[in-house]
């Protein structure tokens, strides 16, 4: 499994394991967790950065619609993973 840093506005940096990625209307999303247990916490986070750009910019999905529709896709991916919201 992948295992990604983020740096945050306040320069705090959290390493996160990426399960799956998927792009959907254009925009990159990503299911991350901070652990690779059974019963981890995960986050949804869209790249809103543009393609041009050489990094990515990621904000955790909050908006429910989008969240359901996203979670559904990778409920669909990862046969094997529970996911709850």
């Amino acid at each position: 499994m992948e295992k990604i840093a983020f740096t945050f506005d306040n320069d705090e940096t959290v390493e996160f394991f990426v399960l799956e990625e998927t792009k959907i209307n254009g925009y990159k999303y990503i299911l991350v967790t901070e652990s690779e247990e059974n019963e981890a916490e995960a986050y949804i986070l869209k790249d809103l950065a543009a393609e041009e750009d050489a990094e990515s910019v990621y904000e955790i999905v909050e908006d429910e619609n989008e969240l359901e529709l996203v979670s559904g896709l990778f409920a669909e991916l990862l046969e094997d993973v529970d996911i709850e919201l």
